[in-house]
């Protein structure tokens, strides 16, 4: 489960000067710090191969990958466990980016459910992103062996033998089957 590191508000500028932790990950959430810890395999293994199927249906729209970071106004930095953001938003591989995290959540933000993960935690999540440029929002339940999408103001559960449709302005669809194989 995140922990908080300390109890005082801290500001992003602050937040960029603190050193990385020996393991895990920092995060900002409501101008709280807070320390993720690090995903376990079978966590890393759904954003690989959610990586692995997105890529080639991405490259020319935008980028993808894992543990993606953004921040949105106010006191916040987090990572999605995967991200997609179109190309208009991201610019062009290879360019210098002046921030290190993307202004904004990235228009798709897949999150795989841990243990660890609190019901509060992730609807906090789903809003914030959703308020901030997210198009859809993907929850990933590995126990369930279900995805719950986000999309605008319509939430739909997809299970094996189904396909997720792939937000604008990709195409195609990805088979829940793909995910949990």
């Amino acid at each position: 489960m995140s922990g908080t590191v300390q109890t005082e508000l801290t500001t992003f500028d602050e937040f960029m000067q603190l050193p990385d932790p020996a393991s895990g990950h920092l995060e900002l959430h409501h101008g709280q710090v807070v320390i993720v810890p690090p995903r376990k395999q079978s966590h890393a293994r759904i954003q690989h191969i959610l990586f692995r199927i997105l890529l080639p249906l991405t490259e020319g729209n935008g980028f993808v990958n894992t543990e993606f970071p953004f921040r949105v106004p106010s006191n916040e930095a987090w990572q999605a466990d995967v991200g997609y953001v179109r190309e208009e938003r991201s610019g062009p591989l290879g360019r210098d980016i002046p921030d290190p995290y993307l202004v904004g959540s990235p228009d798709l933000v897949i999150e795989v459910l841990s243990p660890s993960n609190t019901m509060d935690e992730i609807n906090d999540k789903v809003d914030l992103c959703m308020a901030n440029g997210c198009s859809c929002f993907w929850i990933i339940d590995p126990k369930r062996k279900t995805v719950s999408v986000f999309d605008g103001d319509v939430t739909r559960q997809y299970r094996t033998p189904m396909a997720i449709p792939l937000p604008a302005p990709l195409v195609g669809e990805i088979l829940v089957s793909q995910i949990f194989a």
